[in-house]
């Protein structure tokens, strides 16, 4: 078990990570060997070289804009339903907007809402111990950022572990022919580009002009990669390096940065204090763009049943239990 100072957690991870990156074939966790398989995640090392393409085409603020405006959307689909409602269960929906939400999600080409939300349960059951297979307390930074899922144990989903999301046939259809999504979404960003200039009118050359290489290069290669490591940080960075508000069994932290780059995904310490809660930011200055989105769509009846966080949950903080005993010490001597 691998111990690290509280007050640098950022070069624990950098030479935990160096390390990992050095012996990266196989990883012992317990009696089981985790190892990478290199060939099947040959799409996953070409599009983070694909990130080069935005040198090959012209650059400009439109298409920032664009790679942007995808960007968001994409991360609420893993946010608000990947992990919020697939994973957890934090709020109900209808069956005709839960495929909306797993479409959406697919976009961010994380995979299948099956697949994606049994791993998180499994995660959250053994969060920090030996049988989490993505905690940089037990495998490293690197093996917790992306090694985890490029392994060849990890590559099927845990049916079992998602019962409950298995009978609707069009998630399962998703779910194991994952490319697809991705596909339609790179063929989107392409016609987006392509026709944009005649659709609106736009003159070549225009601050506003668009090509479809062009939205294909920033939006889905690059804004791609953005969204992939902004996530992954959650079960990596988001272990290491914050604060602890509250006494969990694990390492979470809670982190603004993650928060923001994931739409509220960076209040990891209130999560896994309270993981069942649509609202990550237990604090009204704890910015959560994911659950302000969730409760806008209360409000039109799209979803419902948004399951809040008690009071006494939020007031439950380290420093409160701490308090809270010394006082029940003070008590006892004084008797």
């Amino acid at each position: 078990m691998t111990n690290y100072p509280p007050r640098r957690p950022v070069l624990w991870a950098l030479r935990t990570s160096m390390s990992d990156i050095i012996d990266s074939n196989e990883l012992s966790t317990g009696d089981t060997k985790m190892e990478i398989d290199w060939v099947r995640c040959i799409p996953f090392y070409l599009l983070h070289l694909s990130v080069v393409s935005v040198f090959f085409v012209e650059f400009s603020w439109m298409a920032i804009i664009m790679m942007v405006a995808m960007y968001f959307p994409r991360m609420f689909g893993l946010t608000g339903f990947y992990h919020r409602y697939f994973a957890h269960r934090a709020y109900k929906t209808s069956r005709w907007f839960q495929f909306v939400g797993a479409v959406l999600g697919g976009a961010a080409i994380q995979r299948g809402a099956l697949w994606w939300a049994s791993h998180h349960r499994d995660h959250h059951r053994h969060s920090d111990t030996e049988k989490d297979i993505h905690s940089p307390k037990q495998t490293g930074f690197f093996y917790s950022h992306m090694g985890w899922f490029m392994t060849k144990q990890n590559f099927e989903f845990k049916a079992d572990k998602i019962k409950d999301f298995t009978k609707f046939p069009e998630l399962v259809f998703i779910n194991k022919h994952d490319v697809l999504i991705p596909v339609l979404f790179f063929i989107f960003c392409f016609c987006t580009g392509h026709f944009w200039n005649g659709i609106f009118g736009i003159e070549e050359g225009s601050t506003w002009a668009l090509s479809g290489w062009q939205v294909v290069a920033y939006a889905f290669c690059l804004g791609t990669v953005l969204l992939y490591h902004s996530t992954f940080f959650v079960n990596s960075l988001a272990h290491v390096w914050g604060t602890r508000p509250y006494k969990t069994t694990d390492t979470s932290r809670n982190n603004l940065l993650i928060a923001i780059l994931t739409m509220g995904e960076g209040w990891h310490n209130n999560h896994h204090h309270f993981q069942s809660s649509a609202r990550n930011g237990f604090r009204w200055y704890q910015i959560d763009a994911t659950y302000m989105i969730l409760k806008l769509l209360s409000f039109v009846g799209i979803v419902w049943d948004l399951k809040p966080v008690p009071k006494h949950v939020v007031h439950r903080t380290a420093k409160a239990e701490a308090d809270q005993a010394r006082k029940e010490n003070e008590n006892a001597t004084v008797v």
